[in-house]
């Protein structure tokens, strides 16, 4: 509640007889003026809501029995009379549950008119207590892992993934992620999230660790010599690839040494199936159906049930029925897959199983938010995450643990590595903190979110990248505590848009809901277009309301592949709604792919 005019006036006049009472016995004044105690000084404690930033408002307590506490009209009269007493904006907003006053100083407080104020109340013998009402933020978790700064693709604003500012939410606990990949090789910045796993490779040639399938998953190094794996394929030492891997899901953090885990409260259990120049389908599809519960003749039961799988790994070709109904299992047993879509520069249509149906596809960004250059794209995408790209230094690398060893095991190190298979873990990790947020998620809703929380890719990039760049602050923040995204309305019949045009629209049918659309509402877009500078984008309301979600800027990249977020809450949920787009300049054409409405 403002100080009305009226009362304004009021407190004007009072303290103008004020002044000529004073000027009328100018002796009384100076006697009780020398007699008066110097006023204690105000703690900053009790001025600033932040340090070196006056309060706008305070929190004033009142004792026990004071009408104050009990009245709304008292505390407004109170803060009338402090207004009056000292001369400043003095507003009482409401009454806090526990009978304290909230009162509102005005614009562009000083330190020195905030104190006069607090002096005021702490004067007042009904006054329990005065403080400023404080503007308090996440508090954001910075590890003291000795190589964290080199882990931009955690934390740096342009294209990193958003993570620290999700782990005062969740850290993974109670989630196992599988990780389908070349097993594990011991390192003490892992070794404490580790939990058991299987070796499921068959064939003593690929396994090259003596002996078929068994329950240890080390990993003895995946070397080989030039043209032991195909004609004209050079000799290669040994990758440690799934430990890599596992480091950027959950290398232990906050433990003064290495790298910090995505999702440092998690478990890893490593799975072995790619040993000597692969591995085979008929392993990694036993290995999906047991790391997700399932049941593998001959394996024992697994102890360790994930519910998120990685796997960075794949081939050419579409995906197999075989591989599609391992996939299919794991899904309906509420486990999470998220796959690599390739490293050959080339439409992931063409590689499985990020080809497949049912998984998480994901392609590779590189320091500036851009697609790396290596990574596949394509409409299979369903989001990209940092996967590094190490052309012009390492340091633009995905950083997590390895052992140093060029063929067998040796000593534990950590290096920086490129490629789809570093940028899988990071949507992997985020899927440990969605599932440890909200036990309930589905990996369908978790899959939606992901996407729907995404941010546009802060680079280029041509052939599709999915739904824009994870952020897994914003993403955990979404499904905490609640269904992650309720419902999603989509419409996929594409519609052309026209060169320097009218503009197109593309309506969706919104039944079902109750009362309004809600504050956050998610708009999901996917546009082809050769100059996305020359378009305007707009959602419009059953009723006709629209909403800015696009201007024309001088922006010369490809496509609109990106998730708007809108406050929609003065609208009914339940009518059509419509996208409508337009191209406002000529010589670029496009055309409206799909779009979604997520309640």
């Amino acid at each position: 509640m403002r100080t009305s005019p009226t009362l304004r006036r009021k407190l004007i006049s009072v303290a103008a007889v004020s002044a000529a009472l004073l000027t009328a016995a100018p002796a009384t004044v100076a006697v009780a003026q020398e007699s008066a105690p110097t006023p204690a000084a105000v703690p900053a404690a009790q001025t600033e809501a932040a340090p070196g930033t006056p309060a706008e408002r305070l929190i004033v307590g009142y004792k026990s029995g004071a009408s104050e506490a009990e009245s709304n009209a008292a505390a407004a009269a109170d803060a009338a009379a402090k207004a009056e007493k000292t001369g400043e904006d003095v507003d009482f907003q409401r009454r806090l549950g526990t009978g304290a006053a909230l009162v509102d100083l005005g614009t562009a407080p000083t330190r020195a008119s905030v104190a006069d104020v607090v002096a005021a109340y702490r004067a007042d013998p009904q006054v329990a207590y005065v403080v400023p009402d404080r503007l308090n933020k996440p508090t954001a978790v910075t590890p003291n892992d000795s190589e964290y700064a080199k882990q931009w693709d955690l934390f740096e604003s342009t294209a990193g993934m958003n993570v620290p500012a999700a782990w005062d939410t969740s850290t993974g606990s109670g989630v196992t992620v599988a990780v389908i990949d070349t097993g594990y090789v011991a390192h003490s910045d892992l070794a404490a999230n580790i939990v058991g796993g299987y070796d499921f490779i068959s064939d003593t040639a690929v396994s090259v660790d003596g002996n078929g399938r068994d329950s240890n998953p080390a990993d003895p190094g995946d070397w080989y010599n030039a043209g032991e794996c195909g004609a004209g394929i050079p000799a290669s030492n040994s990758s440690w690839h799934g430990t890599h891997v596992a480091g950027t899901i959950a290398a232990a953090t906050h433990n003064g040494k290495g790298v910090a885990g995505i999702a440092y409260g998690a478990k890893i259990s490593p799975v072995r199936v790619l040993g000597k120049c692969g591995g085979y389908d008929s392993d990694i599809i036993d290995a999906i159906t047991w790391a997700s519960g399932g049941t593998v003749s001959g394996v024992p039961a697994n102890t360790n049930v994930a519910k998120v799988i990685n796997m960075s790994l794949g081939g050419g070709g579409a995906c197999s029925t075989a591989t599609q109904s391992a996939i299919n299992g794991a899904v309906n047993r509420g486990t999470t897959v998220v796959v690599a879509a390739g490293n050959e520069n080339t439409n992931a249509s063409n590689s499985s199983p990020a080809n497949c149906g049912n998984v998480i596809t994901v392609a590779a960004t590189n320091r500036a938010g851009s697609r790396a250059s290596y990574s596949n794209y394509g409409t299979v995408v369903d989001i990209s995450a940092p996967g590094g790209e190490t052309r012009t230094t390492t340091a633009n690398g995905i950083l997590s643990t390895l052992n140093s060893g060029t063929k067998t095991p040796s000593t534990e190190s950590y290096a920086f590595y490129q490629g789809t298979s570093m940028a899988t873990p990071h949507v992997a990790g985020l899927a440990a903190l969605m599932k440890s947020a909200n036990s309930a998620l589905t990996p369908a809703q978790i899959e939606s979110a992901i996407k729907a929380n995404a941010r546009p890719l802060p680079g280029t990039c041509s052939g599709g990248c999915g739904a824009g760049l994870a952020d897994a602050a914003r993403t955990v923040q979404a499904v905490k505590g609640g269904t992650s995204t309720g419902t999603t309305f989509t419409s996929t019949t594409a519609v052309a848009i026209p060169d320097n045009g009218a503009a197109i629209e593309s309506p969706i049918s919104v039944t079902g809901r109750s009362g309004n659309a809600p504050s956050a509402l998610q708009v999901g877009v996917d546009i082809t277009h050769t100059y996305r500078g020359d378009l305007v984008i707009d959602l419009v309301a059953p009723d006709g309301s629209t909403y800015r979600l696009k201007s024309a800027a001088s922006d010369s990249a490809d496509n609109v592949n990106t998730t708007y977020t809108v406050n929609a809450s003065a609208e009914v949920a339940n009518g059509t709604w419509k996208l409508r787009v337009q191209d406002t300049e000529a010589q670029d054409t496009g055309t409206l792919n799909n779009w979604r409405l997520t309640f």
